[in-house]
């Protein structure tokens, strides 16, 4: 089985489509989250992904804080902005599913998050020892960083 898997879409509906194209053919998918935030294509993104085979999907901070779930104060300007745009874009139905979304998916051996098992939104993991105390399973996948 060829399982894809994809994180912090930030509604960025060309990379997502790049992605999918250029990964195909698989038979299931994992997100880590972060569907929404800075790009311009929420509800296109969202509905490829809510399609997507035997997908398995975690929300992130940015899914967490277009629902409220987060402060958008915790964000830098530029991400502050775009969560206030895509509030008013976003569909009820796609808002719905976001809420739908788990924190943390364990799954069987693997664990999926966000951030980290003990805050799947929010925290990063910075080096291997935090990580190690940090993991109960052999596997945890997770984002939340792009310069880690």
């Amino acid at each position: 089985m060829r399982t894809l898997i994809i994180s912090d879409v930030h509604a960025n509906l060309t990379a997502l489509q790049t992605v999918l194209e250029d990964a195909a053919p698989f038979d299931r998918v994992w997100c880590l989250g972060d569907v929404v935030g800075y790009g311009p294509d929420p509800n296109e993104c969202i509905s490829i992904i809510r399609e997507l085979p035997q997908l398995k999907c975690v929300k992130g901070n940015h899914d967490a804080a277009i629902l409220g779930e987060i402060s958008i104060l915790s964000f830098n300007f530029e991400a502050r902005a775009s969560l206030q745009w895509l509030k008013s874009v976003i569909s009820s139905e796609n808002i719905a599913w976001l809420k739908s979304l788990e924190e943390r998916l364990v799954l069987q051996n693997v664990t999926l998050v966000h951030g980290s098992p003990n805050s799947p939104v929010w925290e990063y993991i910075m080096d291997v020892r935090t990580a190690q105390e940090k993991y109960a399973h052999p596997l945890c996948l997770c984002s939340g960083r792009r310069d880690a």
